[in-house]
């Protein structure tokens, strides 16, 4: 496969929610709440622990830094200080036992390709989508949910 880069949230990005309890940007307040379900966290990409963990749920770009279209939606972060995930970390492994829809975008906001994971071999879709030359990055999301988890790079191309 080739190399990858994984991009969470930026820290910045979930330090300032957590400081100002609002959504960046938007200016919304984020919600604050031990949840009944597992979800993950959008800055380290482990699973916030149900019935355990705090956790805020706020209105986030997915394509802030990188396209001048916006697509808000709701995400969720660890409510207590968390490590962001590594670039160089691969496919988060907790992430991989529920279904995940990858979108291969080129610039300009514009969907090439769509494929659905429900096995957790998110390698084999990947190669499928860069196999186009035009996509820029692919953004991963929750099948189940709809919602968006984080954004995949070529190594060689920096994106933001």
């Amino acid at each position: 496969m080739q190399p990858i880069r994984i991009v969470a949230i930026p820290t910045k990005v979930a330090e300032a929610v957590r400081q100002t309890m609002q959504a960046p940007v938007y200016g919304h307040p984020a919600h604050s709440e031990v949840g009944a379900e597992s979800a993950p966290c959008r800055h380290c990409l482990r699973l916030i622990t149900p019935g355990v963990d705090r956790r805020l749920l706020f209105t986030y770009d997915r394509f802030a830094g990188v396209e001048s279209l916006p697509l808000p939606g709701p995400v969720f972060i660890h409510a207590a200080a968390c490590e962001r995930y590594p670039e160089n970390g691969g496919v988060p492994d907790e992430l991989r036992a529920s279904p995940r829809t990858l979108e291969g975008y080129a610039r300009g906001r514009r969907l090439v390709v769509r494929e659905y994971v429900s096995d957790g071999n998110m390698e084999a879709a990947i190669e499928t989508i860069f196999a186009a030359p035009d996509v820029d990055y692919i953004h991963v999301n929750s099948t189940t949910a709809g919602c968006y988890t984080f954004r995949i790079e070529r190594q060689d191309r920096q994106l933001a």
